[in-house]
């Protein structure tokens, strides 16, 4: 019974430790700094975790996923400023919109696969960039757009560090959790049999095109939703906020913490912000120290920090029933 009391009560801690202890600490520490690179940290969470879905489960080399990260931007950005429109339909809204970019780059990518595809995304990712940078009357081009309002409910102000903190937290835990579901299921089953041997997956009945489209859609969605939070807790954007450089650097996440990895992606996300941070005293120096932490990390613990045998191993334990063989048939996740 103890084996299972602690796995199931995992997700719980967590979410007391976010939306709890956490904000206190920063509370305390009366640091808006420190609630910055957390609240930054959490929003490059879900950008991580919305690509691993692709990546690391799908296995589908995306790497163009900061163009997405931008069009959520944008869409909460000019709904906003422009039209008025509350962060609580604002935040759903861009992931819609991410989520239709994301079909559209797809659709035309869909039948490539391998180092191809991963060409194709970067050209895409590039066309998004350039789109936002040069559409001067819709975009605003290199000035960006300013005065992005912060986040009010039912005229509540929730502009300041604790209430953005909280904000971006509840959206964070919630994305992981639908994430964690997809990913462990049936559906999450499937995705992996499409990165293992897309082929075989095929001639076993599944619909390979109508799947890759779908995931695209949905890591897009978040990646949309991420780049809402983004637009709404810094206040401004432009387009040097989207770069290809953005995409390596979530793609470095995901692989330092883990390819496949829900966890993982968290782990590579919060370290890869969190650390920078932490070494400013130590001046320039301290990317030489970032790297040499990826550099061994990748070499130590090439599966990663914690890679999807972990994770797989922490579900199951947390969901046994689900995935024990029963007298009939071999369940293989929850439906």
């Amino acid at each position: 019974m103890s084996k299972r009391i602690l796995p199931l009560a995992l997700p719980l801690v967590v979410a007391l430790a976010v939306l709890v202890l956490v904000p206190a600490l920063l509370q305390a520490s009366g640091s808006g700094y420190l609630f910055r690179v957390s609240i930054t940290a959490m929003i490059f969470a879900i950008l991580a975790a919305s690509l691993n879905f692709i990546t690391g489960v799908a296995g589908l080399l995306s790497l163009g996923h900061a163009a997405f990260y931008g069009i959520g931007a944008y869409a909460a950005a000019l709904l906003a400023t422009q039209h008025g429109v509350p962060f609580l339909l604002t935040i759903p809204l861009a992931g819609v919109a991410a989520a239709i970019g994301g079909v559209l780059v797809a659709l035309p990518t869909m039948r490539l696969v391998s180092i191809y595809f991963a060409v194709a995304t970067l050209g895409m990712g590039e066309i998004i960039h350039g789109t936002l940078l040069n559409w001067v009357d819709f975009t605003r081009g290199p000035m960006g757009i300013p005065a992005i309002p912060s986040f009010k409910v039912f005229g509540l102000d929730l502009s300041g560090n604790l209430g953005s903190y909280l904000v971006v937290a509840v959206v964070m835990l919630a994305s992981l959790w639908v994430l964690h579901r997809l990913t462990h299921s049936y559906y999450g089953n499937a995705l992996r049999a499409l990165r293992e041997d897309d082929q075989c997956a095929d001639s076993m009945g599944i619909d390979v095109v109508r799947l890759k489209g779908e995931v695209f859609a949905i890591a897009c969605f978040f990646a949309g939703v991420a780049g809402a939070l983004w637009a709404h807790t810094t206040g401004y954007i432009s387009p040097n906020d989207f770069r290809f450089g953005e995409s390596i650097l979530v793609l470095a996440m995901i692989v330092v913490g883990g390819l496949g990895s829900l966890p993982g992606a968290v782990i590579g996300a919060v370290l890869l912000i969190v650390l920078p941070e932490a070494l400013r005293p130590v001046g320039d120096v301290r990317m030489i120290v970032v790297g040499c932490v990826m550099f061994f990390s990748i070499l130590l613990l090439p599966k990663g920090l914690f890679g999807e045998v972990s994770a797989l191993n922490l579900v199951r334990s947390s969901f046994g029933g689900g995935w024990k063989a029963g007298t009939a048939r071999q369940s293989i996740g929850w439906r």
